[in-house]
């Protein structure tokens, strides 16, 4: 009696402790849902020389597989010399087809040519060809495949959606498959048919949550370094940046939030000087907008109002996504007179940093998180 009245004891206890871990997982979880901290970027695995750029646009040829051609043979039989055409029919061409992939984050594995294989001939005694495997190309999640005239032919906006790119030809037909009353020895075969043959503009959708935006050497790459593990080359002098790097911002909440390094504009960058079209479209492709301003220039809200202007220019209302300004070398010596005369001249949040010093960068992080939550979340960008 004793040992069952411990043993309900022991159950009722465990029962009770169990029932109060759940609720501090509960509580914490909800804690930091509400409240996520931005982590500081581990060490950078590999080689700085390993750091590859990010694409998001490619211009492609994709050629289908050439149909194989049909056999002409005829069969010659033991006691039966003419026995008749016996020419196989050659196998079909392989399909190019891309195939949206949530493993996929950039076009830089996509091939200027892209070629499907032949399908296999025909031969004698009814054997027909091989028809050759189609091409799966995988491509990120929100591609978009648009012809040469710039219209839209595909978007592949879930992951194992696929697009058939470029068909491949028809097996050619053995001189067996011609064969009739009338013509009891067809002596010709079909040839097979050629792969289709055309250029396609793959282009992303969503390049990534935020864009970094500046003129040249305002510290874009520097930033990034700091708030990420990305390792965008960095030097003093300007356009040392010349393709668009992506890095992760991670959160105690284990989300993530991919920010852009855009190569920096010059004034007449809507204009296509210094590849400004280029450019401007990496910025088109990004959901929320950084200014980063250099506060050791003289009147750095001029700056501001350049960037709006040629955002303005290349597409009507591109300024007016979802922005903060980021100004940065806070460090140097006349950074706080310019930091208050910018203050004073526009109405967006300032966040004042050194990329360099890291000094800043938490309350950069924070603000970030608010705008992800509120807009690229909601439209339904995340990666």
């Amino acid at each position: 009696m004793c040992g069952h009245l411990s043993m309900s004891l022991q159950m009722e206890r465990s029962s009770l402790l169990l029932s109060t871990a759940i609720r501090q997982l509960v509580r914490l979880s909800q804690t930091r849902h509400l409240a996520a901290k931005p982590l500081k970027p581990s060490k950078a695995k590999g080689k700085e020389s390993q750091v590859k750029h990010f694409v998001d646009f490619r211009r492609v040829e994709v050629i289908g597989g050439g149909g194989g051609h049909g056999c002409m043979a005829l069969t010659s039989l033991h006691r039966k010399e003419w026995a008749g055409p016996d020419g196989g029919n050659g196998g079909n061409g392989g399909h190019v087809v891309f195939k949206a992939s949530a493993n996929r984050k950039s076009l830089i594995d996509l091939d200027p040519v892209i070629r499907a294989d032949s399908g296999g001939k025909g031969h004698a005694r009814n054997c027909h060809g091989k028809n050759a495997e189609h091409l799966m190309v995988e491509v990120p999640v929100g591609t978009v495949v648009k012809d040469e005239d710039g219209k839209t032919l595909s978007s592949l906006e879930a992951s194992g959606e696929y697009y058939v790119a470029a068909r491949g030809g028809a097996g050619g037909h053995g001189n067996h498959f011609f064969l009739s009353n009338e013509n009891r020895a067809p002596a010709y075969a079909e040839a097979g048919a050629e792969g289709q043959r055309r250029v396609l503009l793959v282009e992303l959708k969503t390049m990534a949550h935020a864009g970094l935006i500046g003129f040249p050497n305002a510290g874009k790459s520097t930033l990034l370094r700091a708030i990420s593990r990305a390792r965008p080359k960095v030097a003093s002098y300007p356009f040392t940046t010349l393709n668009p790097h992506i890095g992760m911002v991670m959160y105690d909440d284990f989300e993530q939030i991919a920010v852009a390094d855009i190569p920096g504009l010059i004034s007449g960058a809507h204009l296509n000087r210094g590849l400004g079209i280029s450019f401007l479209r990496h910025i088109q492709r990004c959901t929320c907008l950084l200014y980063v301003l250099d506060l050791s220039v003289d009147d750095p809200w001029t700056q501001l109002h350049d960037l709006q202007f040629e955002l303005d220019q290349y597409e009507e209302g591109l300024s007016q996504r979802p922005c903060a300004i980021v100004a940065n070398k806070i460090d140097l010596p006349q950074a706080d007179e310019n930091l208050r005369a910018l203050r004073d001249h526009v109405t967006l949040p300032v966040f004042p940093v050194s990329a360099r010093e890291r000094v800043g960068i938490q309350q950069l992080l924070v603000h970030l998180r608010e705008l992800y939550d509120t807009y690229a979340e909601r439209k339904g960008t995340g990666w």
